[in-house]
């Protein structure tokens, strides 16, 4: 069996297991968060390379010819020494320049990055505070219209950054971030071509960062957005997205409440329910899915089985991490909540 090389120890793997398994098995504590290759708060680096292709998918060059790698992706097909990630490397400094509640329970906070960042809205980057705590979260900034970094924060049950956030975060504050990351944003091309777009929860800030994006790239064709939530309350930059429908005419919002009675204005059910009783025939559109994980996967099948093609599919689960034992704490580690 290949061996782990680790902080001057050596772990054998088991069959099929990952450098990230093997490592937590023997009681290492490497940074890790979504372990789907999704996050990137596991990536390593193997000074002296022997990394299989697919543990580097959808790295930067620039970081893949240094050896950089996921490892909760990484089955080691020979001995292999790996080391943390370099901060230098990966994170660079940002500061808080303002905080403010769009609904209870979720806050859009600001970033000034040190240096120009380029990303595609859309795109996620890590957050990391002065401690090393890292949670994911997605830009709902466009980098063409907005000129700081915007993201919707919800407050999550225990949760140590979010609340962190909410009640301790104070403007001037610095946090570490690092990305760009994900593959799921708006690409032009095909100006005529149909998009939907479906979320739930703080899944809206990616979704409403790429129908701006979109629009504002001259996009042509039918841009349909459905918002999801249980209560009125959680269908938060309503009247932004009505200005946006009376600015662009192919631009259509819908609120979906999955609550019973749901007043005059919305549309009764889950958002991609209803998108998909709407729109019966996805041939030839363009797909984007984010938010609560059953809602994403269950409708990229339905998207897929009414006629979109699986390339066209966009999903942006917002995942739940099986937390290591960590004393004194029950919180789920969260990918992009």
């Amino acid at each position: 069996m290949p061996t782990v090389q680790f902080n001057n120890a050596a772990y054998e793997a088991e069959p099929s297991e990952s450098v990230l398994d093997t490592l937590l098995r023997n009681g290492e504590e490497p940074n890790y968060s979504c372990r789907k290759g999704s996050c990137l708060n596991c990536m390593m680096r193997a000074p002296e390379g022997g990394v299989p292709s697919s543990a580097q998918a959808g790295l930067r060059d620039t970081l893949s010819v240094q050896g950089y790698f996921l490892s909760c992706l990484c089955v080691p097909e020979s001995d292999i020494s790996v080391v943390p990630a370099e901060d230098a490397a990966l994170f660079q400094r940002a500061v808080i320049l303002s905080r403010e509640l769009l609904a209870p329970g979720i806050c859009r906070v600001i970033l000034e990055p040190a240096t120009p960042l380029y990303y595609h809205a859309g795109q996620f980057l890590n957050l990391r505070r002065h401690d090393g705590l890292c949670r994911s979260y997605f830009l709902a900034s466009v980098p063409n219209l907005d000129r700081y970094l915007e993201f919707h924060v919800k407050r999550m049950p225990g949760g140590q950054l979010s609340n962190w956030i909410f009640d301790d975060m104070k403007v001037g504050d610095s946090v570490d971030i690092q990305g760009p990351n994900g593959a799921c944003f708006y690409l032009p091309g095909a100006p005529g071509q149909s998009l939907m777009l479906v979320g739930s929860g703080t899944g809206l800030a990616p979704l409403v960062a790429i129908a701006r994006d979109a629009l504002n790239d001259g996009h042509l064709g039918p841009v349909r957005l459905y918002h999801g939530s249980h209560t009125p309350v959680g269908l938060y930059l309503r009247d932004t997205l009505f200005d946006l429908a009376q600015a662009y005419p192919n631009f259509n919002y819908t609120g979906c409440l999955s609550g019973a009675n749901p007043p005059l204005g919305y549309s009764h059910g889950r958002a991609d329910d209803v998108a998909l009783g709407e729109i019966k025939d996805l041939s030839g559109w363009r797909v984007y899915l984010c938010g609560n994980p059953p809602m994403v996967h269950g409708a990229k099948k339905r998207a897929f089985l009414a006629g979109a093609d699986m390339q066209e599919i966009h999903a942006n689960p917002f995942e739940l991490k099986e937390l290591r034992s960590e004393p004194g704490s029950g919180e789920h580690k969260t990918f992009a909540a």
